[in-house]
């Protein structure tokens, strides 16, 4: 079990590692998406410089390879294999951080909202349907990706504690939900400036 779990946290990380955005800009463009625009390899950025459908395919797959790692670790790693759930957890923790810092790459990475957004929906599927509608309307309203992302990382860990939750996801939707905004925090500065890019 303990051999068997590793492995696939590894294999979570190696996978949330994967630069989408940074290879569909490379492919399209031929260009290093991280020199241009923000500088970040996440859909946002993508959708500004190399164009819309662009954009919408690095969504696409920065969502499924954190949906996907985690609902198969649900399934392999369920009880009484795994009672409390702990490799679902650290396999969402791995992707997560493998997008943030991807190792195929010099540890850069985009943001890691998308790729949260496919880890809870996988994890805690209601809690974060229910973000990312809140996140979308703030967008929509406010034209601040950043704005609704930070909002929707807020919301998620409320959310699991009012839907009595386990302890596990509400631990790693809160320390995800911290890491989210830390890693905005350059955007919380423009957007007390007025400074931040809109949509």
């Amino acid at each position: 079990m303990i051999w068997e779990a590793t492995i696939y946290i590894i294999a979570s990380y190696l996978i949330g590692s994967i630069p989408t955005g940074y290879i569909i800009a490379k492919k399209l463009k031929g260009i290093d998406i991280r020199e241009h625009g923000s500088g970040n390899v996440g859909a946002t950025n993508v959708k500004r410089v190399v164009g819309s459908k662009a954009g919408l395919a690095t969504l696409i797959l920065d969502c499924l390879k954190g949906f996907i790692p985690v609902s198969i670790a649900m399934a392999i790693f369920r009880p009484p294999v795994d009672p409390y759930q702990l490799v679902p957890v650290l396999s969402a923790i791995a992707v997560v951080l493998g997008h943030s810092k991807s190792i195929y790459i010099g540890f850069s990475g985009g943001k890691s909202v998308i790729t949260s957004l496919g880890v809870f929906l996988a994890l805690e599927p209601l809690a974060a349907l229910i973000s990312a509608l809140v996140a979308i309307s703030v967008i929509k309203m406010t034209r601040y990706v950043s704005l609704g992302s930070m909002i929707g990382a807020i919301l998620l860990p409320t959310l699991v504690w009012v839907f009595h939750r386990p302890l596990s996801h509400l631990i790693v939707t809160t320390l995800t939900g911290l890491y989210i905004i830390y890693l905005h925090r350059s955007n919380i500065k423009r957007l007390v400036q007025h400074q931040e890019n809109q949509l």
